[in-house]
């Protein structure tokens, strides 16, 4: 077991990895819980984040009766890193989680997923929805398919360099200035009661990888934090980046595909997040609760207990 001293000052311990080959790469697994194999569970971090990032949800998942599964997916932590962008593309990120599944021998889960893991959870519900038992997402509601490419639409709304549009519009620079910063930028955007990216249109990231005075107050300690800035030092940022980089390519590979979610689903916001609470969910969730917590961006994180009182009486709900 990893152990760290958390914000609060207190010892948490963290499970060890293990590396499993599936899908054509090999991804740093965390699990807990295997008293509990038959009731899986698997937690999808998002960006620019890491497993430990469910370091609050293992145990108290693990104690109420939770096979936990818990990876860092392409691109992070230890996990692959194809060289190739495509590879980053929705159907290889929900394959992954669908051979994860089938490499623990069960035909399906709960997931819960945070920013690019809710992402990713939205479409393995539309891709491969026999895999998915219920879904609890944090910040990120479905993104509806609009007209236009994802990236087009964003530079018309945001402009050219705002940070996703950065991302895909000049490769390879963000990457850079990025892995130069890592404990800076992880420094700046792991704060309590913010956005989790540029405070202002048109901002571009590398606003808040150099910036000399961050907003809000730390969301977590040196220990802490030391275990992310470790994992990007390593790893860098383009692996993770290029989960962006495939954004049209989704839009294109999402065309055929009917956007209906049946799953018992909790939708959990952050009221202090600037990704806007979506009023058609309903229409694409029909089996929806929604609950807000009063926090920035990382809600897991920043308020645990919290997060934790809400899925585990969502999912006792489920189960009665």
């Amino acid at each position: 077991m990893m152990s760290v001293t958390n914000s609060g000052l207190n010892p948490i311990k963290f499970p060890n990895p293990s590396m499993i080959s599936v899908n054509g790469v090999e991804l740093e697994v965390f699990e807990a819980g295997t008293q509990n194999a038959g009731n899986p569970i698997v937690l999808c971090h998002g960006f620019p984040e890491h497993a430990f990032s469910w370091r609050y949800q293992v145990p108290a998942l693990v104690e109420a009766g939770y096979h936990v599964i818990v990876p860092n997916q392409r691109g992070y932590g230890k996990s692959s890193r194809p060289a190739e962008v495509g590879k980053y593309d929705i159907e290889h990120l929900t394959g992954d989680l669908l051979a994860l599944l089938h490499y623990y021998g069960y035909k399906k889960a709960t997931f819960i997923g945070h920013d690019w893991g809710a992402n990713v959870i939205w479409n393995l519900a539309l891709l491969h929805p026999q895999c998915v038992d219920k879904i609890i997402n944090l910040a990120l509601p479905y993104q509806e398919r609009g007209e236009k490419p994802w990236i087009e639409f964003m530079e018309e709304f945001f402009g050219s360099d705002f940070y996703i549009v950065h991302f895909n519009k000049q490769p390879g620079v963000a990457d850079a200035i990025l892995k130069e910063n890592t404990s800076q930028f992880l420094s700046n955007i792991f704060r309590k009661n913010v956005p989790f990216a540029p405070p202002e249109p048109g901002m571009s990231m590398i606003n808040v990888a150099t910036a000399e005075k961050p907003l809000g107050e730390p969301l977590m300690n040196d220990d802490e934090l030391s275990v992310f800035i470790s994992a990007f030092e390593a790893s860098g940022f383009t692996g993770s980046i290029n989960w962006y980089r495939n954004l049209d390519h989704n839009w294109h590979l999402m065309a055929g595909i009917k956007p209906r979610i049946n799953q018992p689903t909790l939708m959990i916001y952050a009221d202090q997040d600037l990704i806007p609470k979506s009023p058609t969910l309903m229409d694409f969730a029909p089996n929806l609760e929604v609950l807000s917590l009063d926090c920035g961006h990382c809600i897991q994180q920043e308020l645990p207990d919290e997060t934790n009182q809400a899925i585990l009486n969502w999912l006792e709900r489920q189960n009665t």
